[in-house]
């Protein structure tokens, strides 16, 4: 009978030793749950609170409210360690609030959101009626309420009319078009939608179908409650959008409170549109566009290593946390970012230990805090969902040496996100100014005829990578990589030189079989090999 007990329990700590292992493998977002749990709890407490008084408060006038709660009686220990959850999500969203960054001349300043019914939680008319009494910020000038002009000038016209302006609100959804799902995570649905039938942007809002509610509703019955719960979610990001500002982090361009399903005040949060990342096709892109990818995802590391906010961490960090918008990564989740700093005790190594599905790592413990956890979280991560994916194949052979000392120096966490970007710097560098062409003595093998106004819209064939999927459309430095590329392919004839670039300024070859189809084509040049 002893026997078998310890085999059965034997069985039991085995099982849950695999079902671990395959959580961390597959669910590479683990501490994503934890605080989520944290914050869904403490956003039902404040609703509860709200309902229970039947009126609208500021987020900062909550603290007292959610105070007094305490001495009324609860419904058991569950409720009270609810509410004690509760209270720490809301600390958390309001320590955020009123932090003031300081900035950095990183990325646009815009409009402050305090007074701006961010929660929405006092009346419009006791917003106005202070709006006048406040004091002039010098820290805020007249420029932050608009987007700042390089970013204006890269965008289209109707971008422009509406980033320029004060942040949108109820009025700019109340007729939108072309409303499209576009799908849903842990809490929140994310809709396309176009304002005024010429911009479009992104609405988040509580999927009412979504996990969080469905398994607050089930367990504690009241789907009011669990909304206020789940929309903190939604509060917490728009606060860290408006807070961190940088050119790889989604914009927030306004929110909307409105009755919905029969519950007051529902939040949508209206931001940039993207387009959600597919890595099996981002494989099949050419490498300059994934080095772009790369490239940006570092430089947003080292802004959030050193954000006015302080270090943080993305620790819900999957591909899926993030979208394209013009080629650029952009991360659109932040309501699983933090910025605390992992404490520690110096006679306690395993304070500072950062374990990974393949790796773990020990930090060193500096003043009571691990130190550099959160960039060494977000530079692994990076690590392995991105870099060894996505920056050494197919890159210039020149390139790969250095490139591939970018990924192992990051996997093995030897550099800083400060080290990571100087190195990818100085790749773009090189690439950008063709100093990653191979010095080749060697004369070309054949003579091209230089054919000027002209193209050749038939006779394709395939390579990858290309830009265009059913021909071989790759991009070159100058004249000379152009011919050496076709040179290498055995079924090139001819080339056109058209008169687009990519965005490093390379210009962009269309590989051809043959030139019978020769058409005129203004701004392009045709290369057509001589005795071929």
């Amino acid at each position: 009978m002893k026997r078998r007990k310890i085999v059965v329990a034997a069985g039991f700590c085995l099982s849950f030793f695999l079902g671990t292992l395959m959580n961390l493998l597959f669910i590479p977002g683990f501490e994503h749950h934890q605080n989520h749990r944290d914050r869904v709890h403490r956003h039902y407490y404040e609703k509860q609170q709200r309902v229970a008084d039947g009126a609208q408060l500021h987020v900062g006038d909550l603290a007292p409210a959610v105070a007094e709660t305490k001495s009324e009686p609860t419904a058991g220990d569950r409720q009270e360690d609810l509410q004690l959850q509760i209270r720490e999500r809301f600390d958390e969203v309001l320590r955020y609030r009123q932090r003031q960054p300081h900035w950095t001349g990183t990325g646009d300043a815009v409009r402050p959101l305090e007074r701006r019914r961010l929660m929405d939680l006092e009346p419009p008319n006791k917003w106005e009626s202070d709006k006048g009494n406040e004091k002039p910020n010098s820290r805020h000038s007249v420029a932050q309420n608009q987007m700042s002009v390089a970013a204006a000038a890269t965008s289209t016209k109707s971008h422009q009319d509406f980033v320029s302006k004060p942040m949108l609100g109820c009025s700019s959804i109340d007729n939108v078009t072309n409303v499209q799902y576009l799908g849903s995570g842990y809490t929140k649905a994310v809709y396309k939608a176009a304002l005024n039938t010429s911009f479009s942007v992104a609405l988040k809002s509580v999927d009412f179908g979504g996990h969080d509610m469905e398994n607050c509703v089930k367990k504690y019955g009241s789907p009011g409650d669990c909304y206020r719960l789940a929309s903190f979610k939604i509060i917490k990001e728009m606060t860290l959008m408006e807070r961190l500002q940088h050119p790889n982090i989604l914009k927030l361009y306004g929110y909307c409170y409105q009755d919905s399903n029969d519950i007051k005040d529902t939040v949508t949060a209206i931001t940039e549109l993207g387009s959600p990342l597919e890595m099996i096709q981002l494989l099949q892109t050419p490498w300059e566009e994934r080095f772009r990818i790369c490239l940006s995802l570092v430089r947003l590391l080292h802004y959030l290593a050193h954000s006015p906010l302080g270090s943080v961490t993305l620790l819900d960090f999957r591909p899926r946390q993030f979208v394209l918008v013009g080629g650029e990564l952009k991360v659109t989740d932040l309501d699983d970012a933090s910025v605390e700093e992992t404490r520690c005790s110096p006679s306690s190594p395993s304070d500072c230990h950062m374990e990974f599905p393949a790796r773990n790592f020990t930090l060193p413990c500096n003043r009571g805090r691990c130190q550099g956890m959160n960039e060494k979280r977000n530079l692994y991560n990076a690590y392995r969902f991105f870099f060894t994916y996505l920056l050494p194949h197919s890159a210039p052979a020149s390139l790969r040496p250095l490139l591939d000392k970018i990924v192992n120096s990051t996997g093995e966490l030897v550099w800083d996100a400060n080290d990571t970007l100087i190195h990818l710097e100085k790749v773009l560098d090189m690439y950008k100014n063709g100093h990653y062409l191979l010095n080749n003595t060697k004369t070309q093998k054949t003579e091209y005829k230089r054919v000027v106004d002209a193209s050749i819209p038939g006779e394709n064939y395939r390579c990858w990578p290309s830009y265009q999927h059913d021909g071989c459309m790759l991009s070159v430095f100058n004249i000379h990589e152009a011919i050496g590329v076709c040179e290498s392919h055995a079924q090139c004839r001819a080339f056109v030189m058209t008169n687009q670039s990519t965005w490093t300024g390379h210009q962009l070859v269309l590989f051809k079989t043959g030139s019978a189809s020769m058409i005129a084509a203004k701004g392009r040049s045709a290369y057509l090999r001589l005795g071929s």
